[in-house]
């Protein structure tokens, strides 16, 4: 056309430019901008700017079409849809959100293309409220029968984990392709509704639609979210069935499902029989061992792959990392951050998160800082360094991060709230826990149950136990950690009323009490002497199915004992199905001096220094039981005794 010196009209320029952008000729394209720009096409014309606004969106390169959308002196629904589209296409799901919002405010109708690029805006940041609004925004339009519009919600809302109104949008779909299936089932077994599942799978063959082996894996998925090892190998017969096990996705899909339900015999058979590994299976196997606690195995795995000339990638790498931090292998660990640095992968985020971790166990704070240093953070990033320096007491660097971190672009989410609460906790540090409460009031974080925790266990450390009950009181739906912080606390301040009203007031509430309610709440009566409370407190354990630990019978024994129960406490210890510690003996034999029984001192004493002969304590309190009573020659004997077994009695300390 351009040879026959044909000029192009408004007409010709958008089809030519719509050809560029499909065959990605950015090039191409911008010879015909400037093409358009000499003839002045873009004038009063719309068509010609939408059409550049979609080349370049299409390109990936936003500012170019932005430049063009602002430069051009009549828009319609076209030209802000390409816009629109192009931002989601591009990754910038808030701008294009807020260019519809932008679109709707100054009274351009939106039509079902830019609805299904705000959508899919939405459900790429999981954004529910504004899905939402846009649904009943297509719905009051006129463009909710749009089979685009209605496909886009059911993508939205399973982005959103939303599975009622995914279920609910998938069942107005007037045509149920295989995709829709496949979102729908892919919902069900993210969340592991097997049953659901399984239904689903079997009504869409139903229709005729024969599953595919993205279907094949979400099944496979599900069964390994739910642990449940009967149905995956069930399931694995409809595999063989239909002739999908040589199908790659299908196969580590099954590798994954059998290292979920702890079957690694069969998921180690499995491998062994494939006639091709990738990545993803070695990583499959690498993952499962480390999730069983094989982190020998794990470790042997990942050596076969580089072995076997595998390249790992930064999934392997990382469950490599968390392995050898599991087990204190420092030197394996190091040798680990070098393969890193070879393979040019510490750029990695996931990897460097790992390291940081690693270093972070093994007290090597001088490391992850410097890893810390680097260009790349996420907000685990920095969580991960916080979490690090709290587990090694340098409580106050940890405040000092949050607040760079506070002074950044980058906004903290409940981890980091609860990290910091940890470290105002064990400060007891009111003026910085009050001002992160605040912080966290402000960025409406104050609903999350975690984060509600972290701030009455800092009250309660504080001495704040009114502010504490304020939290606890505001809180609806509690869960059983949020029960037994508020318990402990009450024990703590040693107001083992309270403590034992808010266990009750916990039953009432159909909170199952687990073995921590328990010691928190026998601890509370033991420090206040409240023996038929505990004695009441320790039988209903049975009613839950709570098996007493050591920990619960030293209570009791503690309580009993202190109480001048002797006999009962030592029947205790005497009938328990575990094997009693020293300091299950020590406990019961300070009680004996307490109350000058000397017989059964001397009985116990016998007991705590056959568990225990190293500890000093128990010669000291036989010592001490029998110069109370004036048993001078006894005492006497007991501190040759130490001399001739070489106990020596530690010097006391004090950090004041």
């Amino acid at each position: 056309m351009r040879a026959s010196n044909c000029i192009p009209n408004n007409f010709t320029i958008p089809m030519v430019v719509s050809s560029s952008a499909e065959l990605l000729d950015l090039e191409h394209g911008k010879c015909v901008h400037s093409l358009g720009l000499k003839l002045c096409l873009f004038e009063g014309n719309t068509a010609v700017g939408s059409s550049f606004v979609y080349m370049y969106s299409k390109s990936g390169k936003m500012k170019d079409a932005c430049r063009v959308f602002d430069e051009m002196t009549m828009r319609d629904v076209v030209a802000w849809t390409a816009l629109v589209v192009g931002y989601v296409q591009n990754d910038e799901n808030e701008m294009g959100l807020s260019c519809f919002c932008e679109m709707h405010r100054i009274g351009e109708n939106p039509n079902f293309r830019t609805i299904e690029g705000g959508l899919q805006a939405c459900g790429n940041m999981a954004y529910i409220l504004s899905g939402r609004c846009l649904h009943g925004y297509a719905l009051k339009t006129g463009n909710g029968d749009s089979q685009f519009v209605r496909s886009s919600l059911l993508l939205m809302y399973s982005k959103c984990e939303s599975i009622k109104e995914n279920y609910l949008a998938f069942c107005e779909l007037p045509y149920k392709d295989r995709i829709s299936w496949t979102v729908i089932i892919g919902v069900y077994a993210r969340s592991g509704y097997i049953s659901e599942c399984l239904q689903l799978f079997w009504e869409m063959q139903g229709f005729g639609i024969d599953p595919d082996a993205i279907v094949m894996s979400c099944m496979l998925a599900c069964f390994g979210n739910v642990g449940r090892v009967y149905e995956s190998k069930a399931f694995h017969g409809q595999i063989l069935r239909r002739n999908y096990e040589y199908n790659k996705m299908v196969t580590n899909s099954l590798l994954s499902m059998y290292c979920k339900c702890d079957c690694l015999d069969h998921a180690e058979k499995l491998f062994g029989e494939l006639h091709e590994r990738d990545t993803e299976s070695w990583n499959c196997m690498i993952s499962g061992y480390s999730r069983m606690g094989l982190v020998t195995k794990c470790i042997e795995k990942f050596r076969e792959m580089q072995y076997e000339g595998i390249e790992s990638d930064t999934s392997s790498i990382a469950v490599v990392i968390s392995s050898c931090s599991r087990i204190a292998a420092l030197h394996l660990g190091r040798s680990v951050h070098c393969h890193v640095i070879k393979s040019k992968t510490e750029k990695s985020i996931s990897i460097t998160n790992s390291l940081l971790g690693m270093y972070g166990r093994f007290r090597n704070l001088a490391t992850a800082e410097k890893i810390f240093c680097r260009e790349h953070k996420d907000i685990v990033t920095w969580n991960t360094i916080m979490s690090a320096y709290t587990n090694n007491g340098l409580y106050i660097e940890a405040l000092g991060l949050f607040d760079q971190m506070v002074l950044g672009e980058l906004k903290p989410n409940s981890v980091t709230m609860v990290i910091i609460l940890s470290a105002c906790s064990h400060l007891a540090d009111l003026y910085h826990g009050e001002r992160v409460h605040t912080y966290i009031k402000s960025i409406c974080l104050k609903c999350d149950l975690s984060v509600s925790t972290g701030l009455i266990d800092m009250y309660v450390k504080c001495g704040q136990l009114r502010a504490a009950r304020e939290i606890f009181d505001s809180i609806l739906n509690r869960d059983v950690v949020l029960w037994n912080v508020m318990i402990s606390g009450y024990g703590i301040h040693g107001d083992a009323k309270s403590a034992v009203e808010i266990f009750q007031q916990m039953e009432a509430s159909d909170v199952r009490p687990n073995g921590l309610s328990f010691l928190a709440v026998l601890s509370a009566c033991n420090h206040s002497g409240l023996v038929e409370e505990g004695k009441y407190l320790f039988s209903r354990m049975r009613d839950y199915f709570v098996v007493p630990t050591l920990k619960h019978y030293a209570c009791m024994v503690d309580l009993l004992g202190r109480s001048g129960n002797l006999h009962d406490a030592e029947a205790m210890v005497r009938s328990m199905p575990i094997t009693p510690d020293g300091g299950m003996w020590g406990a019961l034999l300070g009680a004996c001096k307490i109350h000058n029984d000397v017989e059964m001192g001397e009985r116990i004493a016998k007991q705590a220094i056959e568990s225990d002969p190293e500890n000093d304590g128990y010669y000291i309190i036989l010592s001490n039981l029998y110069n109370s009573v004036g048993k001078w020659e006894e005492a006497e004997m007991v501190r040759q005794l130490m001399k001739t077994k070489g106990v020596k009695k530690r010097a006391g300390w004090s950090i004041v």
